[in-house]
């Protein structure tokens, strides 16, 4: 059985560090979207980062910000994840209040963007955090088939 190929967004936070190293422990690969930040802190994922170098690797980062539609849709053209789990977000509420049409971008349309992205692959399921849109839920990709 081949490996199952998952993209996270938001794995630098809380829930997508945890979730990440739940799917790894499954035998998932992973890819994940990367802002370049330089001065940013990525802790709670660098036991489980690896040297992009390296062959055979569970855990792939690309960059891209989910702000970026074009290289939203190249990565996931690249990746063509079986699963995909959007968990990037604004986390910071003090923050949030600082820049708001910026979290507003972040947080609203990138989930747009990622939509527009995947809307060609052949199966999807949607899952996303519920302190964003409530409980979990399944969306089959039927629903989003175009005629």
């Amino acid at each position: 059985m081949p490996q199952k190929q998952a993209l996270i967004t938001g794995i630098t936070g809380q829930d997508g560090a945890n979730f990440a190293e739940f799917l790894l422990s499954k035998g998932y690969q992973l890819n994940d979207t990367k802002h370049y930040d330089p001065y940013a802190t990525h802790s709670r994922v660098d036991h489980i980062y690896q040297d992009p170098r390296a062959l055979n690797k569970n855990l792939v980062m690309h960059y891209g910000a989910l702000t970026d539609r074009l290289n939203m849709r190249r990565i996931v053209n690249e990746v063509r994840p079986d699963e995909i789990y959007h968990l990037g977000a604004q986390g910071e509420v003090a923050v949030s209040f600082k820049i708001p049409e910026e979290t507003a971008d972040t947080d609203a349309q990138s989930t747009l963007r990622l939509v527009e992205a995947i809307r060609f692959l052949e199966t999807i399921q949607s899952r996303s955090s519920n302190l964003r849109q409530g409980p979990i839920a399944l969306c089959p990709r039927t629903a989003w088939k175009s005629t």
